[in-house]
Order: C-alpha cells, then structure tokens, then sequence
C-alpha cells in the first residue's frame, strides 16, 4: 500500500487539537513541546497552516505539520508561544513542529508531510518557510529542500538550533 492510499492528507479539525498535543508530547521533550492549550490556540488561530496524516485504516493522526504565516523572516522563541503573531497575508511560514508518531517513522510520512505543505503553501503564493532543528536533524532537512543558515537567534526549550531556510519559487515539488 502507498504513502497515498494509507494516509488521508488533510487540514486539522479543532477537535483534533488535543490529539495533536499528545503526539507531540510524544514527538518532543518537555522542554521543547507545544503545551496542550496553546496547540488548541495554534489549532483556533490557524487550522488552515496545520497538515495532517491520518491513517485510513484507524482514522488517528498518524503525523502533522504546523506553522505560523508571518512577514516576519527569523524564527524567535515567542513564535512558539504566541498564536497571536499570526498573520493570515503573511509571505512566510515558520514551521513549529513536524511530528510522526514512532510507530509511523522511516516509512516516508514526514518528507511527504513536508513535500504536501511546501507545495501546498507554494499554492498559495508564500514564499519561504522557515524552521529550527537540531544539527543532527540538518541532513534530513537538507533532504527536503532545506537550506541550513546556522545558528539560530531560537534559544527555545534551552537548546542550540539551526535555522534552515526554502525558497518556494526555486522548488518544484511534483505531485
């Protein structure tokens, strides 16, 4: 079965954001995760910048992509904390988690998560997305068309990001 006819792609539903919050609860370590009442802001705020994978044959949420349009082009802490920051004209997107769950992982679901939201986002005339990982996660960034900038200004949960950069207009990402 394929990546296409197992997974549903889709946008989040509001009450999916409690669901959300436990996968990445799951996905991410305390200091780093998105609490339960602000992933329900994110959810309220902008359902529409959310990508979910939902499994066909259990109707979960296997994994999910979400982000904050902005004008804003670097990546700071409050994005991740304040919902309000969203900007639903923005040109940019910073990217706040990609999250698949252990049992869902090296099967191609978070760089078809990835491929779905640049292209879908492309769609829609923005024109960068920008994240911060961590420097083991550079490799697979620059896998999905990625860009790494270096150190970022993001001190979020206390760790040492980088921050990676697309271009949308100098992507093609085929259906």
């Amino acid at each position: 079965m394929n990546i296409e006819e197992r997974f549903e792609f889709r946008s989040v539903h509001l009450e999916e954001a409690e669901q959300t919050a436990r996968i990445e609860a799951i996905c991410f370590p305390p200091n780093e995760a998105c609490k339960p009442d602000m992933m329900r802001r994110r959810v309220e705020k902008a359902p529409e910048l959310f990508l979910v994978a939902v499994d066909r044959e259990t109707g979960r949420i296997a994994g999910f992509l979400n982000g904050l349009s902005t004008e804003e082009e670097v990546l700071r802490d409050e994005f991740f904390t304040n919902a309000e920051l969203y900007d639903p004209e923005g040109k940019n997107i910073m990217i706040l988690g990609l999250d698949v769950l252990p049992e869902y992982r090296r099967q191609g679901l978070a760089t078809e998560l990835m491929r779905r939201y640049l292209s879908r986002e492309k769609e829609k005339g923005r024109e960068q997305i920008i994240l911060t990982c961590l420097p083991e996660k550079i490799p697979m960034y620059e896998k999905m068309g990625y860009t790494d900038y270096g150190v970022s200004e993001s001190s979020w949960g206390g760790e040492l990001w980088h921050e990676m950069r697309v271009t949308l207009k100098e992507q093609d990402f085929p259906v």
